[in-house]
């Protein structure tokens, strides 16, 4: 799929099909992640792929009783590594940085699904600590988004945009 096709039909899919994501496609995405920019290029934040049922359940209740989370295949969680951030960039780095890192790799990752034919939704209702164990991971990590990715089991509608020119604001 062309670029501008991704951006102009990705949709936010809360429905997935019951078919299994292919490991090349996953492979592909999470290249697309590894490539996005970052501050300084440290890459401050960590991808969890899920696919194990018990923790995709335990990933549905820690957002809030989500339970499409828990019925995509695969289930990314990006967390933001303020440490990793901080030795070049100090608190703005923590907390900042990091987390735009992770929130742009997720970004291409959901216009890498659209591109491969798969669906995705942004989560980011979730609680913290909960999110934390169910992936098995510390407090020096913080979760940003959960990201569902599957086939679709649903077409979501286009839904209205503001107009440019009530969001972009030129200064010439």
């Amino acid at each position: 799929m062309e670029f501008f096709d991704s951006v102009r039909t990705r949709r936010s899919t809360r429905t997935f099909a019951a078919k299994t994501l292919e490991p090349e496609k996953l492979k592909k995405i999470l290249e697309a992640a590894n490539r996005a920019p970052s501050a300084g290029n440290l890459q401050a934040y960590e991808i969890y792929a899920v696919s194990q049922r018990a923790t995709l359940q335990a990933l549905a209740l820690a957002s809030l009783g989500q339970a499409f989370v828990a019925q995509a295949p695969v289930t990314l969680v990006f967390c933001a590594h303020p440490a990793l951030s901080s030795r070049k960039y100090r608190k703005r780095g923590t907390s900042l940085y990091c987390v735009q890192d992770a929130t742009i790799a997720c970004a291409y990752v959901q216009l890498a699904a659209t591109a491969l034919g798969l669906a995705s939704v942004w989560v980011g209702a979730f609680d913290d600590d909960a999110v934390r164990e169910a992936i098995g991971v510390g407090e020096d990590l913080l979760p940003v988004v959960v990201l569902p990715i599957g086939y679709a089991g649903e077409t979501p509608q286009a839904i209205s945009r503001r107009s440019l020119a009530s969001l972009v604001h030129y200064i010439s």
